[in-house]
């Protein structure tokens, strides 16, 4: 594709260039139905090359992409009504008013009937649970079952009002709603590198949540996965032989790997993640910050950072390094941090670029993973948790290192 542009016709940008590949894709594969989601949103979403969609939706609404869609609930409202179509019916979900108020009237100006979908009840689900984990998924259920409720019905698939949302669902969306799976949201990676009957254990927790918003949703869900985790391992070790004692006698430790973009505030950002981590009675012993492996800022990128690269910007790691210190010094005070996680080695010293109490900084995602590794191995009566969230490209970046 880039030796057919020109200076006329230059290279899209990336979301522009997602969609036309999406489009080309579902051209190609001669799909039925298209359910396209857009890249920031707002008026000007490459998205809106379709001007007669079956039917739109707008999910929670917070503080994403503010340098592009506005910095109040208000503005960014109405550069997302920018998908309403006229006279195309559309569905939300429960906003704040003023988030709302703003809806309603981009409606009324397009013709546009609005809709509220409400949270779905989970007792419809017949005793299972949704494949995707949080009370938020409750939130996106109701409104995914609308959305698909209005094509089936449009296409004569369903009959109208056949959907009663307060009695009952088709099995086909139950099945739908409790087998999906979403990679990097809510996931659990047990690092597949480690026998863990012989050293140490180490798990990956794996959300890419980058708003304030949704880290509050992150923290609570490590949080609470946390504490099941700890109470199926405390269950294990009652029923384990006696002379199991290295099984038996492993305590847990919480550990941060974290990066965002520069773009992102990180005093948006941590302070709602430690804060809401310590209303569970959660603390991270050691955060971890680390740039992201891959470059693709743009189309046809195919660069990357490796574990050796010399030429790391690592300034905006280490702002974020003082933001986690003054964040845990506020919190807990200047107390020794008895709990932390200590590796022996001589490799680490040129690649732990900065070290803190709390925190160090390092020059690779790769020598990060590494650490951890070894941490395991040399902590072995540790069970390490690890949350890596910040940026989804964080997330994708370990979870390719972790199928090496």
């Amino acid at each position: 594709m880039q030796e057919k542009c020109t200076d006329d016709i230059p290279m899209p940008n990336l979301f522009r260039f997602l969609a036309l590949l999406a489009f080309k894709t579902f051209a190609a594969e001669q799909v039925d139905v298209a359910i396209m989601e857009v890249g920031l949103g707002g008026k000007f979403d490459a998205t809106n090359v379709v001007q007669t969609p079956v039917v739109c939706g707008i999910a929670s609404l917070g503080y994403d992409h503010t340098e592009i869609l506005g910095d109040t609930l208000a503005a960014i409202a109405g550069e997302k009504a920018g998908i309403f179509k006229k006279g195309v019916p559309a569905f939300t979900v429960s906003q704040p008013d003023e988030a709302m108020e703003v809806l309603k009237e981009k409606a009324a100006q397009l013709d546009v009937p609005l809709q509220v979908a409400y949270p779905l009840d989970s007792k419809l689900l017949n005793g299972l649970n949704l494949g995707l984990v949080g009370d938020h998924q409750y939130v996106n259920a109701g409104l995914a079952i609308k959305l698909c409720s209005t094509w089936l019905q449009s296409t004569g698939h369903l009959e109208p009002d056949s959907i009663d949302q307060n009695n009952s669902l088709p099995q086909q969306f139950i099945k739908g709603l409790t087998t999906a799976t979403l990679q990097g949201r809510a996931q659990i990676i047990r690092d597949p590198s480690l026998d863990i009957e012989s050293v140490g254990d180490l798990v990956f927790y794996l959300d890419g949540a980058h708003s304030p918003e949704s880290m509050e949703v992150c923290a609570n869900w490590f949080s609470l996965a946390i504490k099941e985790d700890d109470r199926q391992q405390k269950a294990s070790n009652e029923i384990v032989p006696l002379n199991n004692s290295e099984t038996a006698s492993k305590n847990s430790t919480q550990i941060l790997l974290f990066n965002c973009m520069s773009v992102r505030d990180p005093q948006l950002l941590l302070p709602r993640l430690v804060k809401t981590c310590g209303g569970h009675g959660l603390n991270f012993s050691k955060a971890l910050f680390v740039p992201n492996m891959s470059l693709y800022t743009k189309v046809g990128s195919t660069s990357s950072l490796t574990s050796t690269d010399p030429v790391a910007d690592l300034s905006w790691q280490l702002t974020l390094q003082r933001v986690w210190e003054n964040i845990v010094f506020g919190e807990r005070g200047n107390t020794n941090n008895s709990d932390a996680i200590s590796v022996d080695g001589k490799d680490y010293n040129e690649t732990i670029v900065k070290s803190c109490e709390n925190s160090m900084v390092f020059s690779s995602l790769p020598l990060a993973i590494k650490w951890l590794r070894d941490a395991a191995k040399q902590n072995k009566s540790v069970r390490m948790q690890v949350l890596v969230t910040g940026s989804l490209h964080l997330v994708g970046d370990v979870m390719k290192l972790l199928k090496k």
